[in-house]
């Protein structure tokens, strides 16, 4: 089959999705859930093999503890699709109810988008995620996964199509592309595919936007800081710093940068920087750094690099402002934190800060769709314009104004004796 008959067939799935019932797309959800939990040992045998053959072409380690799929994992991320099953149906809220005359009547409905294309490298579970996210909100999906992720891919697919086999549901509606070849066809199916989301570095993101006419949500890298102002409480910062880089280095929302003001950087960084030595972590600094505790000298580059893994730079700044000043100058978008018991500073660093998330005393892994309540998320999205942050359902509808009339016609509006609009807001 054709890539092009393929995204036929998933359009047409996607179409059928669109009327589906609450009731329907959850008992999908739960069907996918135990199909998932049947083949749960095939898909684990599929990712050893994926990170067997990963292992052997020398795989970047963050890549790697992407691409790790045990059975604790998997678990979670099927507990994942459940729960994305227990979230309010995002399709057909009547956003605007108004009357415009008596008779004349204005709905702004929520519907699904059509189609989705998501590209993403490394990370079997997103497979599961954006699954059970596009059946909740009526899209379909053309999934591509990375070449090291070839197999387990496959099986996590099959087991979906499996669960959806058994419902009312065309299991045409999630399908996967396999060859590299298919990314390039995926961006011209601006005929059949209604959004693209990329998920990689910065520069593949801006690949895709200039190869393609169909609107891209950008998810790229995460560039993190946390900034220990000069009123952080040092017991409570410490575990949040030690958190934020180490629970999970891999993820795109632990930190690379750890920013201290030089008023507190004597007392604080020696304690800091053994707390995270101690968790493994190799440490970078600028001078004023490297004069407080031994570690190696950090270059530009680093302030611009996500490291992924166990490294953290760490800079001295004079002042809260100068601590915003790089973190808007390095930083990538996604998830911006300041340690402080000063409320004034927390504000202003939240007010200037440009990010999607800006935390204030507590560590950047919490920005997340599933720790936010969405169920899962497609993505994080870095751009300006919504959807922003952790994208769930919500950003996976547009709308439709529907407008019911008894005959109406514009001319009765128009001219010297034009009837008024009532413009009357209803239940």
């Amino acid at each position: 089959m054709s890539l092009i008959e393929q995204a036929q067939r998933t359009r047409l799935a996607a179409q059928g999705l669109a009327t589906q019932t609450t009731a329907v797309k959850n008992q999908a959800l739960e069907a996918i859930a135990q199909a998932l939990e049947s083949s749960s040992p095939e898909i684990v045998a599929a990712n050893v093999r994926d990170c067997e053959l990963a292992q052997a072409n020398g795989l970047a380690s963050a890549l790697y503890a992407r691409l790790k799929l045990d059975a604790g994992k998997l678990a979670a991320a099927i507990a994942g699709v459940r729960s994305v099953a227990a979230l309010a149906d995002p399709v057909g809220a009547v956003q605007i109810h108004r009357e415009l005359d008596r008779g004349l009547v204005l709905k702004r409905v929520s519907c699904p988008l059509g189609v989705l294309g998501i590209i993403f490298e490394a990370r079997p579970d997103a497979v599961m995620q954006i699954s059970s996210l596009a059946i909740k909100s009526g899209n379909g999906v053309l999934l591509k996964g990375g070449q090291e992720a070839l197999h387990t891919c496959q099986a996590l697919v099959k087991a979906i199509q499996a669960g959806l086999a058994q419902t009312p549901i065309d299991p045409a509606a999630v399908a996967l592309l396999t060859s590299r070849e298919e990314t390039m066809e995926l961006l011209k199916l601006d005929r059949y595919v209604d959004l693209i989301v990329p998920r990689g570095s910065n520069s593949f993101v801006q690949f895709v936007q200039d190869n393609t006419r169909i609107p891209v949500l950008g998810h790229a890298e995460g560039i993190c800081h946390l900034y220990i102002d000069r009123a952080a409480d040092l017991a409570k910062t410490i575990p949040i710093v030690v958190d934020s880089k180490t629970q999970y280095p891999a993820a795109c929302n632990a930190i690379e940068t750890l920013l201290v003001h030089r008023d507190v950087a004597a007392a604080m960084l020696p304690e800091v920087a053994q707390a995270l030595i101690a968790k493994g972590v190799a440490l970078r600094g600028d001078a004023e750094t490297q004069a407080i505790v031994a570690v190696e000298a950090a270059t530009a580059e680093d302030w611009a690099t996500e490291y992924g893994e166990l490294i953290l730079s760490i800079r001295v700044v004079e002042s809260l402002d100068a601590a915003i000043a790089h973190i808007n100058t390095y930083g990538s978008g996604h998830t911006e934190a300041i340690a402080t018991e000063d409320d004034r500073a927390a504000q202003t660093f939240a007010d200037l800060v440009d990010a999607a998330g800006v935390f204030h005393n507590c560590s950047t892994r919490f920005a997340d769709g599933f720790r936010y309540g969405f169920g899962a998320e497609v993505g994080i999205s870095t751009q300006q314009m919504p959807p922003r942050g952790p994208v769930g359902l919500e950003g996976l509808v547009t709308y439709k104004y529907r407008l019911q009339g008894q005959g109406h016609i514009v001319e009765t509006y128009s001219g010297q004796n034009a009837r008024a609009f009532t413009h009357k807001a209803l239940d």
